[in-house]
């Protein structure tokens, strides 16, 4: 599991942080303003797309898990809802344009230095758009559950590990992650 960088300097005045117990855990103050410095996560949301029985992934064209596949997604911007980032994310890699059906999981947990404390993924259908690999992707495809490539994160396999379960039956309604 990664690491979230220290903050050193404070946010608000630029003065060197210390460590202080505050509301129930040790964090990060600056003595010069009074602040206490609470991190914000970062979130990322993304899409699985099913069409004819197959999955839509994305190969990454950048580090991490350069040449691995994974369902199109990105980090939601400040003021953007987390429906909306999937579906740009899904144009801007896949060039197909998205409508979300239905929250699929929400998956926590930061596996690179990078990347999200949390996942957010829909499922969606296609409404328009034509499939090209852009943006971060290098290859776009769409893979029937007996043929999937290698996946590039835990978020990524559990959320494919969904699909497949609801396609099967096995669940009825997709349940949130709460590992």
């Amino acid at each position: 599991m990664a690491r979230h960088l220290e903050l050193n300097y404070c946010p608000a005045c630029g003065h060197p942080l210390e460590d202080r117990f505050a509301f129930g855990r040790t964090r990060r103050f600056c003595p010069a303003c009074n602040r206490i410095v609470f991190r914000d996560h970062k979130v990322a949301a993304g899409v699985i797309v099913e069409d004819g029985g197959k999955v839509l992934l994305v190969r990454r064209s950048m580090q991490p898990q350069q040449g691995l596949w994974t369902f199109p997604a990105g980090f939601v911007e400040y003021g953007e809802a987390p429906a909306t980032a999937a579906v740009r994310e899904c144009l801007e890699e896949t060039g197909l344009e998205a409508e979300i059906v239905e929250l699929l999981d929400v998956i926590p947990g930061l596996e690179h230095e990078h990347g999200a404390d949390i996942v957010i993924v829909y499922r969606a259908r296609i409404i328009g758009g034509h499939l090209r690999a852009a943006d971060d992707a290098s290859e776009v495809a769409f893979f029937r559950p007996d043929e999937l490539p290698e996946l590039a994160f835990h978020a990524t396999r559990i959320a494919v590990a969904r699909w497949l379960e609801l396609r099967s039956g096995a669940l009825t309604h997709p349940p949130c992650t709460c590992e």
